[in-house]
């Protein structure tokens, strides 16, 4: 007979709790609950306990669901009062602040699986490890480090802390995401992926533990790929695990590595499972920003005002049509800069806030499902919505590019497009070709190219499409092209607050994921994963 408990959940290198937030909102009838996420980043943890605390609300105390609304809403300084400080407590041994890897940090996630994971029960292993080592953007910054060597960055190695975990407490499932170049990245002139595949699929040979015959088959998600013991690792297209955010209803083109690893006994076999499927159509920028209050930019290294900011707006909006005028070239690019000067002619707009007053009717998506899954009614403010302040030399590269984006429906590349006078930014290599995507628009009309964690250094890959707001995106608009929902509020600074963002799984799309996993979690039959009891028989004893 199938159980009718939630499903359990140990959620990794949790971040603010994007896959966390996807499979716990995922409901089926059973649906899924988190026993532990374990996250080092005190201010991440923070997040990710108050969403705990949301969640623990609405099924234990829905009668103080006001609290945490009256801390959203800035009518208290704290979410939880007496009458909701039991879920409070909870929320803190649910979310814990756990370096993994270091021996306390282990240890203490030792103490609570062990205490308050039922392993009688199949249950879910979710997260990603952290990804700095493969990304692409780190590796290069690597590569102009004279003393960086691979072989010798933890970071490289920290998947197995997962695989301890995996091998240790032996889940039904686990769901591992990472950025895609860990495909192409190498140690010691070695490609590592293939090796992950191989620890993964046998974790008691990759530790060097005794076989308990548990093992694993890794699988795609999209596609027919698998890798088991005895598959010849050489054979796998490995491009086939990556996952195309956008072709799922993401309004972002996010591509990710996301490994399924199903726990097979002698035969191999796993569930006939559905993959995701696929969107019938594409989430655009505008389709989920469009509908958010407009808001201009603050000024940086002067004196901001609303006038000064629109007096130096038009100031360079002016000198852009100048120059293009002497070039005599480009008149959409023309055209469109006139439109841009006309509509913010007495235009007047605030900067926002981390709450920041909600009018009715606000973000509508005229998307029934993304409209159900972003926007809150007991909220009052828009959470998280507050603009950097940028330069006038910004400010006039913003405003370049998003109207350039609007003539030409592309982002400008490089110093052949930049080239107008004042828009070359003031570095020793930006003619060589390198820096052709330093400042870009988010198209309109498009899925978001890749929200990361670079968004909280600068926001010249995050430009706005609307010329008369002329500025990068707030930590809200980049939260809803994560898919977070509206009333997910991120503790910190803002810097915190995009780094949060830019590091999460789109929860929108963990919802799926968890669709596909408690399927096979249905469908299994999971007898063979129940500890063993017999004396002398340890999984975890050294062979």
């Amino acid at each position: 007979m199938k159980s009718s408990k939630p499903i359990q959940i140990v959620d990794l290198f949790a971040g603010p709790g994007g896959l966390g937030e996807g499979f716990s909102s995922f409901d089926d009838g059973r649906g899924f609950e988190i026993i532990v996420s374990a996250e080092k980043d005190p201010v991440a943890r923070e997040t990710l306990r108050l969403r705990a605390f949301f969640r623990l609300l609405k099924l234990k105390n829905p009668e103080a669901l006001d609290d945490y609304y009256d801390y959203c809403n800035g009518r208290s300084s704290q979410a939880w009062s007496p009458r909701s400080e039991a879920e409070w407590l909870e929320s803190g041994n649910e979310a814990r602040c756990i370096t993994l890897g270091s021996e306390d940090g282990n240890s203490e996630l030792d103490v609570i699986l062990n205490e308050r994971l039922d392993r009688t029960e199949p249950w879910v292993l979710i997260g990603g490890p952290p990804c700095q080592a493969y990304s692409l953007v780190g590796r290069a910054r690597n590569r102009g480090n004279l003393e960086y060597r691979a072989e010798e960055d933890h970071r490289h190695f920290l998947y197995r802390e997962y695989l301890r975990i995996i091998q240790r407490y032996k889940p039904a499932i686990f769901v591992m995401e990472n950025v895609k170049g860990i495909l192409s990245s190498k140690v010691g002139g070695k490609e590592i992926f293939p090796e992950i595949l191989q620890d993964l699929a046998d974790p008691d040979t990759a530790l060097g533990f005794k076989s308990s015959g548990k093992k694993y088959r890794i699988c795609s998600l999209v596609s027919e790929e698998s890798f088991g013991t005895g598959d010849n690792v050489e054979g796998v297209i490995s491009s086939n695990f990556i996952i195309r955010s956008e072709k799922h209803g993401i309004p972002q083109s996010r591509h990710r590595v996301i490994l399924l690893g199903i726990a097979v006994d002698e035969s191999g076999d796993v569930p006939d499972f559905r993959q995701l499927a696929t969107a019938t159509s594409e989430v655009s920028v505008s389709d989920v920003l469009d509908g958010l209050p407009r808001l201009r930019s603050r000024l940086s290294r002067q004196k901001d005002s609303s006038e000064s900011w629109y007096l130096e707006v038009i100031n360079q909006l002016d000198a852009l049509r100048s120059s293009l005028e002497l070039t005599g070239k480009d008149p959409m690019l023309w055209a469109e800069l006139k439109r841009a000067r006309s509509g913010i002619v007495g235009c007047s707009l605030e900067t926002g806030g981390v709450r920041y007053p909600r009018t009715q009717g606000d973000g509508k998506v005229h998307l029934e499902e993304l409209d159900e899954w972003y926007k809150d009614k007991k909220l009052d403010v828009w959470l998280n919505h507050e603009t950097r302040g940028h330069m006038p030399s910004d400010l006039r590269r913003y405003a370049y590019a998003s109207v350039f984006a609007a003539a030409h429906n592309r982002s400008p590349k490089g110093h052949l497009e930049f080239d107008l006078p004042g828009l070359a930014p003031d570095h020793k290599n930006w003619e060589s070709g390198k820096f052709s995507d330093r400042f870009r628009v988010q198209l309109k009309n498009a899925p978001s190219t890749t929200v990361t964690s670079h968004i909280s250094k600068d926001g010249h890959y995050f430009i706005h499409y609307d010329p008369q707001q002329c500025r990068s995106l707030t930590v809200r608009e980049a939260a809803r092209l994560q898919t977070f929902p509206d009333n997910y509020f991120f503790e910190g600074n803002r810097t915190q607050q995009f780094h949060q963002v830019g590091n999460a799984v789109p929860p929108l799309l963990a919802v799926k994921i968890a669709s596909v996993v408690a399927g096979v979690v249905e469908m299994g039959e999971w007898s063979f994963m129940r500890p063993h009891e017999q004396q002398g028989d340890d999984p975890n004893e050294a062979g």
